[in-house]
């Protein structure tokens, strides 16, 4: 039987890493991107492997749309002497970042950042990597409760995951004959490093998420990557162009 395979954006650290490590606990094997944090990777390439997978780490800035072409080639070529196979299976577009900003004082200069990375970046890279996703392969893209919610200070970075999820549709729509399923899951607030670490490091705001929450707290790395582990089970063949809000029931 022929093990799948996870290509994960931003695999170093956060989100990314805590999914590779939950799909290689079910033994998915995982090829993962990092953008500066090399030593991170093979810290987690090494994780996944005493879990029993097999691990390939690739340097990625999705930002940088011009290099996805030559990314595409390198997934392909490690595809073929890491794994032994001409495609994978999963996708999971993760990478990103946090720009905390009012309306009024977001700059030009943060909106590109946000669209070259948020939107364009996962846009392009997909496309790229189309004919290396199998046949009856997922996608998953990460949003954020952001895009249901609003909370000052996030107006650019929420409007870019808004445009996330309505593209999950039409992916969901175009690929569907391939019989490629694709969904959003959106994260509430998450104690990582993103946006530096606020959720995670400033009680006030830890203990607001929480008191806004209906299972009372904020949430950990393992219910996001447990979510995504999730929903590329088995039982989640028949879940395609949905948005799957993982956020312990913020702001119900």
């Amino acid at each position: 039987m022929t093990r799948k395979i996870a290509l994960i954006t931003g695999a170093s650290r956060g989100l990314g890493r805590n999914a590779a490590l939950h799909l290689a606990a079910q033994g998915i094997d995982i090829i993962g991107t990092y953008h500066s944090q090399a030593a991170d990777a093979q810290s987690l390439a090494s994780e996944v492997e005493q879990l029993g997978a097999r691990a390939l780490m690739l340097q990625l800035d999705v930002g940088q749309s011009s290099s996805f072409a030559a990314f595409a080639t390198a997934v392909a070529a490690g595809l073929q002497s890491t794994f032994g196979r001409s495609d994978f299976d999963f996708l999971i577009n993760n990478a990103g970042i946090g720009i905390h900003a009012s309306f009024a004082e977001t700059s030009e200069a943060q909106f590109d950042q946000l669209v070259n990375i948020q939107l364009k970046g996962p846009f392009f890279l997909t496309q790229q990597l189309l004919p290396l996703i199998a046949e009856q392969g997922r996608i998953v893209n990460i949003s954020t409760g952001l895009a249901r919610f609003s909370l000052p200070g996030y107006a650019a970075y929420a409007a870019m995951k808004g445009g996330i999820e309505v593209w999950t549709r039409y992916l969901a729509k175009e690929l569907g004959p391939r019989g490629i399923s694709v969904n959003v899951l959106a994260p509430g607030a998450i104690e990582t490093d993103f946006g530096g670490g606020v959720v995670r490091d400033n009680s006030q705001v830890n203990a607001f998420i929480a008191a806004n929450t209906a299972l009372g707290r904020v949430g950990l790395p393992d219910d996001i990557g447990g979510a995504i582990a999730m929903l590329l089970s088995d039982g989640g063949r028949w879940i395609t162009g949905q948005r799957i809000e993982a956020s312990g029931g913020m702001f119900l």
